[in-house]
């Protein structure tokens, strides 16, 4: 059963089931390529994904200019649909410039805005984290705005539930949290404030099955773009009580998952993996870096041995 988020006049469905954060598709020398976004988006939406995160930690957004990320973002508007929400991840370490972006992403008609917080100058404080998403959800009061929470990456560990309490005040369009941290006990304390109003994502791809465990089912995640048959049958299992199939499947994500990690990291690994099953999202910009011919190879042996294409395909 959805539940309807009401504050402030404002109300939002929350997004159920995966979201893709997706890779910004790039040409041989660097340069966005976005004529491979229709192949791209066709793909996600035959593989049952509800949505898109775009221009993200996996999109390398902070490695892209504004203009370059406004352009991304046009391009998966033209597949937006009822079923396939464009959320647009809107950060830099600027309020100003994720203002510009965040009036762009409502312009357009995205479904939503996304933020981490400011990565140069970190606040320290949770009202201080509150008044600079404030400012950037504020230029698109009209459509959902979701805190991305991602310690790991922004070096900016707040409490979240503090920070839920402070954003429903000053935020009005506040809608809930990308939550990609370890401490699963805090997202479920999110994810049951006030009545469950709040719509938290699962971030850590690695943790669906104890997300799902938690009362959480909605997730957004790199490998939900080439593994999502083998999550959504997880998450279906998990509805109909099959819990130890359930959480076989997550055990074979999380063999992908630690090969990924002994190449490069999920973007540098999830880009040659797209190439694989036919969508080119070409090279990463530095300072990410790319894998050797032989390191794909090797690479594609190894998803040969976890029987990971037979998986995808079923």
């Amino acid at each position: 059963i959805f539940r309807i988020k009401l504050f402030c006049k404002m109300i939002f469905q929350p997004i159920m089931g995966t979201i893709a954060a997706t890779f910004t598709p790039m040409d041989k020398v660097g340069e966005v390529n976005l004529e491979k976004i229709n192949d791209y988006a066709e793909k996600l939406k035959k593989d049952g994904l509800s949505g898109v995160f775009i221009c993200g930690t996996t999109g390398e957004g902070m490695l892209m200019t504004l203009e370059e990320r406004k352009i991304v973002a046009e391009e998966w508007m033209n597949h937006q649909e009822e079923a396939f929400k464009v959320i647009v991840h809107v950060g830099t370490t600027s309020s100003k410039q994720s203002q510009e972006l965040a009036q762009h992403a409502q312009k357009i008609g995205a479904h939503g805005t996304s933020s981490m917080g400011p990565l140069f100058f970190k606040p320290n404080t949770v009202s201080t984290l509150v008044d600079f998403c404030a400012e950037v959800a504020g230029a698109a009061p009209d459509i959902p705005f979701f805190y991305y929470h991602i310690p790991i990456i922004s070096g900016i560990d707040l409490p979240m539930r503090d920070y839920i309490e402070e954003a429903k005040v000053k935020i009005p369009n506040f809608a809930g949290i990308k939550y990609t941290s370890d401490n699963l006990y805090e997202m479920k304390e999110c994810n049951s404030m006030d009545d469950g109003k709040w719509n938290v994502f699962n971030g850590f791809d690695e943790n669906l099955f104890k997300a799902l465990q938690l009362g959480v089912f909605s997730a957004v995640g790199s490998t939900y773009n080439y593994m999502n048959p083998i999550y959504f049958s997880m998450i279906e299992e998990f509805k109909e009580g099959r819990i130890v199939e359930a959480e076989q499947k997550q055990k074979k994500c999380n063999d992908i998952i630690q090969i990924l990690f002994g190449n490069g990291g999920a973007q540098v690994s999830g880009k040659a993996i797209m190439k694989m099953v036919g969508v080119d999202c070409g090279p990463c910009r530095l300072p990410l870096t790319n894998l050797s011919d032989k390191s794909i190879s090797d690479l594609h042996d190894a998803l040969q041995k976890k029987k990971f294409f037979q998986e995808i395909s079923r």
